[in-house]
């Protein structure tokens, strides 16, 4: 793969693997940090409705069966979902997919977690929101935790408080109410050292995925907040993918993935602007490198690479530079999906974090992303489960087809030449 940035792979994979020690910055590679309490973004509000349900209208336990101790609930199907996905007709133009991502999905009193839905909503998008198991785990009861190849209780991403725990909850809820995904981000997010997850096995996998779906359908029982509403959701149902911390360790999780029956992973670094493929039967949905303006060089599609980038891993660095960084990276991200909606059609992922990094600046680029993609003519902005299930219904021959063309690479002929059957 040639070199899509000027920092050392290892930094450049979502992770900054050593940037978070050095700079004392817990959840620098991954989650919400432990402890903002800083007000920003917009707050639910009300908006329109073209995405989902009223936050208000919580599932209680006469609205659905309750499973286990009630911290979760089979509440029916999803609402809001999109019409069952069919087969390309011959000769048809693909859908642009844009799935928007988040690592961690903890609300940590920053109003991020409800600003995102509410965008969602007014631009009737979906999202994948990558649930990290131990954000539903009170500090108090972190001793519950015991994570592969490191100490009980250890987290590399801190705790969040109680009051943060419960906001978690109550956007995790409004958010499978609205019609998004809820996946994992895993739990303690190990980067470095040998408790890292790029070592970890495939019983490792196993061991903490386990756990983190443990947090998610026991935090009643861990808690003691049994007078709240459950998670609508059946869990070991709903949980279908996920990303690794600092995108290692993908190798060893498959298996388990697999066995598991997950339909993807979004584990991969470095990958490129063309249609995907399974590796080891599971899809694998990787973050892109996009154009960088200004750069000979492409970047990864997360918010956290554009900061690597720009401040060298800092995320209070420069004011004086937020404005060109938050245009800088507004423009990569919709260089990157510009060039698939004009060529190759690829699927373009988007990673973030609920972070006010350098600002918040990345926040408003991905906003500002998503509005000027919204509403295009045939783009869909979709989770990644919703992704999967058009994938599975295509025809692999067609599918085949598409990947044939590479990064920026219109179909010789137009799209209806060039997906029309052969005789």
């Amino acid at each position: 793969m040639r070199e899509i940035s000027r920092i050392s792979r290892r930094r450049l994979l979502g992770a900054g693997v050593g940037a978070a020690a050095a700079l004392g910055v817990a959840g620098l590679a991954g989650c919400s940090t432990k402890g903002q309490d800083k007000k920003g973004g917009s707050g639910p509000g009300k908006g329109g409705d073209a995405g989902g349900a009223d936050a208000t209208a919580k599932p209680t336990q006469d609205d659905g069966r309750l499973i286990g101790d009630g911290s979760t609930a089979d509440t029916g199907k999803q609402p809001h979902q999109p019409d069952a996905p069919v087969p390309l007709e011959p000769g048809q133009t693909p859908p642009q997919f844009v799935i928007f991502s988040w690592d961690g999905a903890g609300e940590v009193g920053n109003g991020l977690f409800p600003r995102f839905l509410e965008l969602a909503k007014n631009h009737d998008a979906a999202m994948t929101f990558f649930l990290s198991g131990i954000y539903l785990l009170p500090e108090s009861k972190k001793d519950l935790y015991r994570p592969p190849n490191n100490r009980v209780g250890a987290s590399d991403i801190g705790y969040l408080t109680d009051d943060h725990v419960k906001q978690t909850l109550k956007y995790v809820r409004q958010a499978w109410l609205d019609g998004h995904e809820i996946g994992t981000h895993f739990n303690g997010h190990f980067c470095g050292g040998s408790g890292s997850v790029a070592n970890w096995t495939p019983a490792d996998w196993q061991n903490e995925i386990d756990q983190a779906i443990g947090f998610v359908t026991k935090w009643k029982t861990h808690s003691g907040w049994t007078d709240l509403d459950p998670l609508p959701f059946d869990y070991t149902k709903e949980l279908v993918g996920g990303r690794t911390p600092c995108l290692l360790g993908q190798d060893n999780l498959l298996p388990t993935a697999k066995r598991l029956g997950w339909r993807y992973d979004a584990s991969s670094p470095g990958g490129r602007q063309t249609w995907p493929v399974k590796r080891g039967g599971v899809w694998d949905l990787p973050l892109q490198a996009v154009p960088f303006p200004g750069h000979s060089f492409e970047v990864l599609s997360m918010d956290y690479n554009m900061l690597a980038n720009q401040s060298k891993n800092s995320t209070k660095g420069m004011p004086s530079r937020y404005d060109g960084w938050r245009k800088q990276a507004t423009e990569a991200y919709l260089g990157g999906f510009n060039r698939a909606y004009e060529s190759n059609r690829a699927p373009f992922y988007i990673g973030n974090h609920f972070e006010q990094w350098n600002g918040g600046i990345y926040m408003d680029a991905v906003e500002e992303a998503l509005k000027g993609m919204a509403g295009k003519k045939d783009v869909r902005l979709v989770s990644f489960r919703q992704f999967c299930d058009w994938l599975d219904v295509q025809d692999p021959k067609i599918l085949a087809k598409l990947r044939t063309l590479e990064v920026g690479q219109s179909p010789a002929g137009g799209w209806n030449a060039f997906l029309r059957p052969t005789a």
